[in-house]
């Protein structure tokens, strides 16, 4: 586990409510991580957490490629719902990839290759992210088991494989669009992300036709 070390924090009112923000330093890598956090977390049992890879483009630019930016809100809701919590935030743009091949796998899915061929073409790994610098922020702030908010097998593997205690997984439902579909496929069926999208998508179908009568 890398050496991380907590430069400073500062309160950041959101949306969702206020929450302290904090810049962490690390051993590992020469990225800036940080932890968004809620209420009293020390010692803390159970305590909701999303472990959340950045994306500039879906977080900051609201981009309906992905579902990340609705992911962060959400898990942000979330947590200020339950009046504490925490959201950590690893600077590890397009599934590790960086924002420059980022851009270019968008450019080759509208080629017409998925996220997954789109990472291989360009010579990456399907994910080529960690989260060994979560397990260490996680143990800095002292957060004992967690309840993840996370729809990512893979992320719960290797963060329980990091000593994290996860007691619960916690979904994120995406909402399924026209810009996103294929994506979201692409993560239930290749990268085995715990998502039933052919419910999703009849559940909205019959809600849009309900409103639509009420109209």
């Amino acid at each position: 586990m890398p050496d991380v070390h907590q430069l400073t924090c500062a309160r950041l009112p959101t949306l969702a409510g206020d929450f302290q923000l904090c810049l962490y330093a690390n051993s590992l890598d020469n990225k800036e991580h940080l932890a968004l956090i809620m209420g009293d977390i020390s010692g803390g049992e159970d305590v909701l957490v999303r472990v959340h890879s950045e994306c500039f483009t879906g977080d900051v630019l609201g981009s309906l490629r992905c579902d990340c930016g609705d992911q962060l809100l959400a898990a942000m809701t979330q947590i200020a719902e339950a009046g504490k919590g925490l959201i950590i935030y690893l600077r590890q743009e397009g599934r590790g990839i960086g924002l420059l091949d980022k851009l270019r796998a968008y450019n080759l899915q509208d080629e017409g290759y998925d996220t997954v061929d789109a990472n291989l073409l360009l010579g990456h790994q399907a994910d080529e992210r960690n989260y060994d610098v979560a397990a260490a922020i996680l143990n800095d702030l002292d957060v004992r088991s967690v309840r993840l908010l996370t729809n990512n097998p893979h992320k719960i593997e290797s963060l329980a494989a990091l000593g994290v205690v996860i007691n619960e997984r916690v979904p994120l439902i995406p909402a399924v669009t026209a810009e996103n579909a294929g994506y979201l496929r692409t993560k239930a069926e290749r990268l085995h992300h715990l998502l039933d999208l052919n419910t999703r998508v009849e559940n909205e179908r019959q809600s849009g036709a309900t409103a639509h009568e009420s109209a």
